[in-house]
């Protein structure tokens, strides 16, 4: 396990020893990388580290969120992974007794954590990619699955600015790869849709996953799995997952309901 003050230096030296290679090797004049880039994966637990949870219940609400990592071998061998993280927990309307009419309850979140170097923090620059991809599987209350949304923060002018997409889910219990075109994301300010919709900055500062039980009177247990979030362009927004044999589906639904 590293502590913050090597992550802090290995990111300082990585942004450094990048400058450098990129002056002696003149890669402003190449043709700019069009490859797939991964940047979040969540299969340690140094991974994980590297994210933030909140949810109502920080402020007086009832609901609760974890991150934790999954070991489960029934649905992470589906992708050939040992480990992916699991967000999960109860998503509650109702507020604690001295918090009613002040606190409004529903929501559960994660994201990554600021990533400061000695030059400043490290931004994911999306310039070149079209698509945000996400390789997620949903399970829990069935009634939770239509409430996820994507939270971009980018580098714009306005800090409290969330760049917001909702994430549709064609399967249940079943791992997917969702892919989210960056044009199509909103300007939220605050959790409200703002009126004025700007373009949205090609520098992420950060990438996060809400559940928004609030917004549409959702409650019950969630469980989100999350393997990786990418940016990848059209030629690359096709999944690689073989869909589950109907064998497989039954003992995953087996294990559920166990």
């Amino acid at each position: 396990m590293q502590s913050w003050r090597q992550i802090y230096w290995n990111r300082t030296r990585k942004r450094l020893f990048d400058g450098l290679a990129d002056i002696v090797k003149m890669s402003g004049a190449d043709t700019p990388s069009r490859a797939p880039h991964t940047l979040f994966a969540f299969n340690t637990k140094d991974d994980l580290r590297m994210h933030a949870t909140g949810c109502d219940g920080d402020i007086g609400g009832n609901s609760t969120v974890n991150l934790d990592l999954d070991l489960s071998s029934t649905h992470n061998a589906r992708i050939n992974k040992p480990a992916t993280a699991k967000f999960w927990g109860d998503m509650r309307l109702d507020v604690r007794p001295q918090y009613q009419g002040r606190v409004r309850g529903g929501y559960a979140a994660f994201r990554n954590k600021p990533r400061p170097s000695l030059f400043g923090d490290i931004l994911d620059n999306i310039e070149f990619h079209e698509y945000l991809a996400l390789r997620l599987r949903v399970a829990g209350d069935p009634i939770t699955h239509n409430s996820y949304f994507v939270n971009l923060q980018t580098n714009g002018p306005i800090t409290t600015d969330v760049w917001q997409h909702r994430l549709y889910f064609q399967k249940k219990n079943e791992w997917e790869d969702i892919f989210i075109p960056f044009r199509n994301f909103v300007r939220t300010n605050n959790g409200e849709l703002s009126e004025i919709q700007l373009e949205m900055s090609d520098k992420l500062r950060s990438v996060g996953i809400s559940l928004l039980g609030g917004n549409s009177g959702v409650s019950g247990q969630y469980e989100l799995n999350i393997d990786t979030i990418r940016i990848v362009n059209e030629e690359d927004a096709v999944s690689d997952l073989e869909p589950a044999s109907d064998k497989e589906k039954d003992q995953t639904w087996d294990d559920i309901k166990i």
